[in-house]
């Protein structure tokens, strides 16, 4: 879909302020190199779906071990203790899965971010939520977290 920011994959990377760091054929995982939590990363599905019911064929048989295996890959890459998952509907009209790694005292919870919550739309339209009580990481400690995710697929 031309319209879908997230549908033009890889060129629009660089706009959401992320890195790919890898895909198959179905899916692709990318890396958030702004923000407060190194290793945040993001998984969707090459072909334009919405929603998480709209998943069929080989999208549906390969999710959970997909998303398995890139929560395993985050985890180990940012040394976190476990890798929440969001799904939320919102900004995109596009599936995409949060694979957030938490570290004890850091910046997520169960309620996604911890502190003061602070929206900033960016020029893309989508609303980036940081904390005001997380100042946001440098990229090269983000970038580094990224290419340790890509590494562990062999990218």
């Amino acid at each position: 879909m031309s319209s879908c920011l997230l549908c033009r994959g890889v060129e629009a990377d660089s706009e959401l302020m992320r890195v790919q760091v890898w895909e198959d054929s179905l899916w692709r995982l990318t890396t958030a190199v702004v923000g407060e939590v190194p290793g945040f990363s993001y998984l969707e599905p090459k072909r334009h779906i919405r929603y998480v019911h709209e998943l069929d064929g080989a999208e549906a048989v390969t999710f959970g071990a997909v998303l398995a295996e890139c929560s395993r890959a985050v985890r180990e890459a940012a040394e976190a203790e476990l890798v929440y998952v969001y799904v939320f509907g919102g900004s995109f009209d596009h599936l995409h899965v949060h694979l957030a790694p938490h570290h004890r005292g850091g910046p997520l919870n169960d309620h996604m971010i911890r502190g003061e919550v602070v929206e900033t739309r960016l020029d893309s339209g989508a609303i980036m939520q940081s904390s005001k009580d997380f100042p946001p990481r440098p990229e090269e400690e983000m970038r580094e977290v990224a290419e340790r995710v890509r590494a562990l697929f062999g990218a």
